[in-house]
């Protein structure tokens, strides 16, 4: 009898993670970059998600579907970590004299910022959203998981995603209101589950 994705994975085989990284990579990516608005912190939670998925890998049920979920809730703790300790270090680097200015070569990183610049606006207003509010929208808006999915990733009950996602959707719906720019928040930026900023490093599935 052939082996589930599930079970090769809980056993530790090289292959099911090469697959798994090359199906779900840029859906972590994707995830972790809506929420931080950060190109490298999200190629940097890409691996760390997958390390972590290795260490966990015992954890894994053996009976259930896609592994995605359990991946995108694993990417999420990572940038939670990733704003904890991001947090700490600008505060200990705003006790530290600004160092001389360094001319501008900002030429080179023109495409990733425009690639980035409304996803930047849409961040601007979903940061606004508790956090908790804020998982459940980047999870089921943006990264297109359904109410039992997005449950299963950060492990709360579907009625708490249910209550999240519809305070969430109704703060934005007032904050887009109240931007100005509806044309843009209503674009990919927010709304579109799957285009985001990827650098080239992170494989599509």
């Amino acid at each position: 009898m052939e082996m589930t994705t599930r079970a090769r994975v809980r056993d530790g085989d090289p292959d099911a993670f090469g697959e798994l990284f090359d199906e779900c990579a840029r859906a972590v990516y994707n995830h972790a970059f809506r929420l931080t608005g950060n190109w490298s912190t999200a190629e940097e939670a890409v691996a760390l998600t997958f390390l972590e998925a290795w260490r966990l890998r015992g954890k894994v049920d053996l009976e259930g579907g896609p592994l995605r979920p359990w991946l995108l809730g694993i990417a999420t703790n990572m940038v939670r970590n990733f704003t904890r300790a991001s947090r700490r270090y600008s505060a200990a680097v705003s006790r530290i004299p600004p160092p001389e200015a360094i001319p501008d070569f900002a030429d080179e990183l023109a495409g990733r910022l425009d690639d980035t610049e409304q996803v930047r606006f849409a961040l601007s207003l979903v940061n606004k959203l508790r956090r908790n509010e804020r998982e459940i929208f980047a999870l089921c808006v943006w990264s297109g998981l359904d109410n039992i999915e997005a449950a299963e990733a950060l492990g709360i009950p579907v009625g708490t995603v249910k209550s999240r996602l519809s305070r969430a959707r109704a703060k934005l719906r007032k904050l887009v209101e109240e931007s100005g720019e509806p044309d843009v928040a209503r674009g990919q930026s927010i709304d579109n589950r799957e285009s985001a900023a990827r650098p080239d490093g992170v494989r599509q599935s």
